[in-house]
């Protein structure tokens, strides 16, 4: 999956799946996870919020299931 370059302290890049709705999500750290049965207008949401890894942490990290890839 294609991933884009964020600005945060603490995700380094951000990528989706629409299809699958799928989002991807890599860490300063190197760690990758994916986040399945994202909506499209959650990616949407957080990709313009003000703060993109304050919204991951209220959004997305806890209310969808995930794996590390």
């Amino acid at each position: 999956m294609d991933r884009e370059p964020v600005s945060s302290s603490n995700l380094a890049s951000v990528g989706y799946d629409p299809a699958s709705e799928t989002l991807e999500i890599e860490f300063n750290n190197g760690r990758v996870y994916q986040y399945y049965n994202v909506p499209p207008f959650m990616h949407e949401r957080m990709m313009e919020a003000p703060s993109i890894g304050s919204f991951f942490n209220a959004e997305i990290k806890k209310a969808y299931s995930w794996g590390q890839v």
